[in-house]
């Protein structure tokens, strides 16, 4: 069995991933991705920008969550073991459409480069704007205690 016990961000799950398998002549056709389910995309898009396109990527978010309107307040729909408070997942969602702009601010090519191009629909970018006005300053923004050491 194999752990990779070091990454702090999702690149580094991806590349530090990618190490220990070569480091261990581990060679894959497909690969099951199994993270909190916020950053399931972002995940895909990193293991893209690294792998060929023959590999086969298999999403596994760990939950599911249904938020429901409860007394005037976002709340879960049922309770999940371990999950973020809802102001924190709020958060986390919010700040994944940045991350997976393919612009200057964002993740993809045209910015940092850390995954492959994400299409976002002029649909998934209204509502983003929307709930931006709805969620003010709930937009998670990467903290640099978890960036890259190399």
């Amino acid at each position: 069995d194999l752990l990779e016990c070091n990454s702090t961000n999702c690149g580094n799950n991806i590349t530090y991933l990618l190490e220990l398998l070569k480091e261990n002549n581990i060679q894959f056709n497909s690969i099951i991705i199994m993270q909190d389910a916020t950053m399931q995309h972002r995940m895909e898009a990193g293991l893209r920008k690294y792998v060929s396109s023959d590999i086969k990527i298999i999403n596994f978010a760990t939950y599911d969550a249904k938020v429901i309107l409860k007394d005037d307040e976002l709340a879960y729909e049922n309770d999940i073991l371990g999950m973020w408070d809802i102001n924190h997942y709020i958060t986390l969602l919010m700040g994944e459409i940045p991350r997976l702009s393919d612009n200057s601010d964002g993740y993809g090519p045209k910015g940092k480069d850390f995954i492959a191009h994400v299409s976002i629909s002029d649909e998934v970018n209204l509502a983003f704007s929307e709930l931006k006005k709805e969620f003010k300053g709930m937009v998670r923004t990467a903290n640099p205690l978890y960036a890259s050491k190399n």
